[in-house]
């Protein structure tokens, strides 16, 4: 699936208040990273959990992620196509400066 065509589909299934756009997607992006955080967490302080269970789970909220992103961008009047594109092209671009690691947004 490309992701223009994804953002598409996601964007029939988004029931919020227009007075909410922007902000719920937001806001529900940064609760779902939250929830992939924390089970990763999990694993780290030592929850017997299932590899192949954590897997699955952090696939599922990736999609709740993705769905967010999607969401977020067409409210915002951004495609999803043209944001990976630029983020690629930025990342091409540290590398060529050999300036992939460090702090800043304008390595």
């Amino acid at each position: 699936m490309q992701l223009n065509d994804y953002q598409k589909r996601a964007r029939k299934t988004a029931i919020y208040p227009e007075i909410h756009k922007i902000t719920y997607p937001a806001i529900g992006l940064a609760g779902e990273a939250g929830e992939v955080c924390n089970k990763l967490k999990k694993r780290l302080r030592g929850d017997k959990i299932e590899m192949w269970r954590t897997r699955d789970d952090l696939e599922k909220e990736l999609g709740d992620v993705l769905w967010y992103v999607a969401n977020l961008a067409s409210d915002l009047g951004l495609d999803l196509d043209d944001i990976a594109t630029k983020n690629i092209d930025k990342l091409r671009d540290r590398e060529r400066r050999n300036v992939l690691q460090g702090d800043g947004d304008d390595r």
